[in-house]
């Protein structure tokens, strides 16, 4: 797990772009934000207004844009980038340890995303592209996450092709903070072909009830929120996610508690000051899914 990023479900990350606009509640304090702010990948392409041609990013530049927000600019590797390519070397590495590595894309961002500027939402275009017909065909032994706050536009975004042969190596998820979050999304997510269907259940904002869309999820991942301004995610509301799985043999697992942790196995927290801690009751939860052959 989490070999060369610290996401723990995951073994990499991969960024068409950075850059996003809050969606919902779970985006208040949001960590690609926070990193984004105060780092940028040097030589990158800044497009959006203010930027007639697009101009690299440079390491330590004082003017450095902020990309966050629905009128602030996105930032895309550049043509020469060696991020266009990452992951056929990955694919390289797993073929030859003769393992699968699990891709989380848009760790920056959301592949789904819409920008209100047409270059930009043509730059997304051409980045997804490159992802969908190039890289996904080219690396089976990846599998490519997609996760996303806005899984009502997955089928804008995927070749229409995927609606009747979704690729075995793209598992679908989105993010489900809270039941709010969860009646709005659930049935979009639930109706994706994909090998693989999961929830990211973080940061955890309040109970949550998945039965209804259990039977259709393959895998929920949970945590808890960090950082300075981070809420709690109660024991209570973690234990029901984690009974609901075991319950229905989906595959559960514990992420991280966050900013906060459970005291030994009982129902009190304790502020910490690192965020990797995963025990809940006295346990990790490290489950991961199978997936369908032919999904449905």
């Amino acid at each position: 797990m989490g070999r060369h990023t610290s996401i723990a479900w995951a073994t990499h990350t991969w960024n068409a772009w950075w850059g996003c606009v809050e969606h919902s509640p779970a985006c208040d304090h949001c960590y690609a934000k926070a990193q984004a702010h105060h780092a940028i990948p040097p030589g990158w392409l800044i497009v959006g207004e203010g930027f007639d041609v697009p101009r690299r990013t440079r390491f330590g530049d004082p003017t450095r844009p902020e990309v966050w927000g629905p009128d602030a600019p996105r930032i895309f590797p550049s043509p020469s980038s060696p991020t266009h390519t990452e992951p056929l070397r990955w694919n390289r590495e797993a073929a030859a340890r003769g393992e699968r590595h699990r891709v989380f894309v848009q760790s920056m961002g959301d592949i789904c995303e819409r920008h209100r500027l047409v270059e930009v939402n043509e730059m997304m275009g051409r980045a997804r592209a490159h992802l969908f017909d190039v890289l996904v065909p080219a690396c089976p032994w990846l599998d490519f996450l997609l996760l996303t706050k806005r899984p009502h536009d997955f089928w804008r975004v995927v070749p229409p092709s995927w609606r009747e042969h979704w690729p075995q190596n793209v598992w679908a998820g989105c993010t489900v903070e809270d039941q709010t979050r969860a009646r709005h999304r659930l049935a979009y997510l639930a109706a994706i072909p994909a090998p693989v269907r999961f929830v990211s259940a973080e940061p955890l904002l309040g109970p949550l009830d998945l039965a209804p869309w259990l039977d259709r999820i393959d895998w929920v991942i949970l945590g808890g929120e960090s950082g300075g301004h981070a809420r709690a995610m109660q024991v209570e509301f973690a234990r029901s996610v984690r009974d609901q799985c075991v319950s229905a043999e989906v595959a559960f697992f514990m992420k991280q508690w966050g900013a906060f942790a459970q005291v030994e196995q009982s129902t009190q927290l304790v502020r910490l000051r690192r965020k990797d801690e995963r025990l809940l009751d006295g346990r990790e939860w490290n489950e991961l899914p199978v997936p369908r052959v032919h999904a449905t």
